[in-house]
């Protein structure tokens, strides 16, 4: 008998087996190893010494618990494989006396992480690319709708009144060069809130507000290619993308955005931060806008970062107010427009737990995808840098709504864009 500590299951998987003996490679039999504490079969080195499992769980507890076990005989107690649990004290001076070290026992804490270290390289190796079978395919839903949606030529942008570029000289101003040639346009730091300026500085209107169009269809059909978003009630469709839509057009454009030129490259078309002073924006917008893009060029995103990214804002219940037909077919009864940006608070989607359930998702597969497909120290915060852009963003969104309802015809030139707004 012994004074004991909790029991210890610790059998290894041979106890209940007889003799065993392998073959080696020659034909010739080789013997069993057997534990050099009990004379179990043994499974290998353990704490410097051959022994089976159940002698190395019970060494590695005995010296990590600290327990002080007394023999009430004469410390000479037979430790075998049948009565090895009778006498705990001598079990653990066998373990000592045949060579086991205590030095060579991990912590708990060591241990668990070892553990946790390798049921990831288990999982990391039963999962192609580190992605469950689940994540790969709504990877794949994504890009299909993209690559189906958005047009990165702009080739379909066919019907648009034209880009005019008209500018007062001014010593701060040089005469621009033609269409697409974004290193000759003036510096954004033109004057457009001068009143003698004034007529030129919305020029660029129509053209973007036919781009603007154009774009938010382009998104409403990003979103109806996508099952889970065809599955909402439609008041909850509406809602998402009257609170997306003008985020996810940026991130879409971020994917033709020249970081040399600081300019958009869409097919024939190119333009600059200077044309949106030209459709009357201000540079309280303009410049973070511009700041925005650069930093998110330069984090290398693949096709399916940009994808989820856009899934991401989407499925926000968090973002605007009902009122919008997904279709783009014409507008539902909407409150009067108003000067203040849409409140985040969403009280009209109605399925906001699966909503949240489905924005969990696409973001637990955007940082798994990063996890596995950026390796160090290219991948290092890289999630953590595209919420912070996020964030950026929705200020963005705040500031350029705020701008879009003061722009004086603007809103009657693209009833779309008021309707994502209103």
């Amino acid at each position: 008998m012994s004074v004991s500590s909790p029991s210890d299951p610790e059998s290894s998987p041979g106890t209940q087996r007889g003799p065993h003996v392998t073959e080696r490679e020659d034909g010739e039999p080789e013997e069993e190893k057997v534990c050099a504490v009990c004379g179990d079969r043994a499974t290998g080195y353990h704490f410097h010494v051959m022994t089976c499992e159940g002698c190395k769980g019970f060494f590695r507890r005995s010296i990590n618990k600290g327990v002080h076990f007394t023999c009430p005989f004469a410390r000479s107690c037979p430790v075998t494989k049948a009565k090895r649990r009778q006498c705990q004290a001598c079990r653990l001076q066998k373990c000592l006396d045949v060579g086991m070290r205590k030095d060579m026992i991990m912590s708990e804490e060591a241990l668990g992480r070892r553990r946790a270290l390798r049921r990831q390289r288990r999982l990391a190796r039963e999962q192609p690319g580190g992605l469950t079978a689940e994540q790969r395919d709504l990877i794949g839903i994504l890009i299909a709708a993209h690559q189906r949606t958005f047009d990165s030529s702009f080739s379909q942008f066919a019907h648009y009144r034209p880009a005019v570029r008209l500018y007062i000289p001014s010593p701060r101003s040089p005469s621009p060069s033609g269409l697409g040639a974004p290193s000759a346009v003036p510096s954004p730091q033109l004057e457009c809130g001068a009143e003698d300026v004034l007529p030129d500085v919305f020029s660029m209107l129509p053209h973007f507000a036919d781009l603007s169009t154009f774009m938010i269809q382009q998104v409403i059909k990003f979103a109806k290619e996508i099952p889970a978003f065809r599955g909402l009630p439609i008041d909850d469709q509406i809602s998402l993308l009257k609170g997306a839509t003008l985020e996810i057009c940026q991130i879409q454009f971020n994917t033709v955005f020249n970081a040399e030129t600081n300019a958009w490259e869409c097919g024939q078309h190119c333009y600059t931060i200077q044309d949106g002073a030209l459709a009357g924006f201000q540079q309280i917008y303009l410049e973070p806008l511009l700041k925005f893009h650069i930093s998110l060029k330069k984090l290398r995103l693949h096709e399916a970062e940009y994808v989820l990214l856009q899934a991401m804002l989407l499925f926000s219940p968090g973002g605007g107010h009902g009122g919008c037909d997904p279709g783009g077919l014409g507008p539902l009864p909407t409150p009067p427009l108003s000067t203040t940006p849409p409140s985040p608070d969403h009280a009209s989607v109605a399925q906001r737990d699966f909503i949240d359930q489905l924005q969990e998702k696409v973001a637990l597969t955007l940082k798994s995808y990063i996890d596995h497909q950026h390796p160090m120290p290219e991948g290092r915060f890289l999630y953590a840098k595209l919420l912070l852009l996020l964030t950026e963003l929705q200020t963005l969104k705040v500031e350029n709504t705020r701008q879009i309802l003061h722009i004086q015809d603007l809103s009657s030139m693209t009833p779309l864009l008021s309707e994502i707004i209103s």
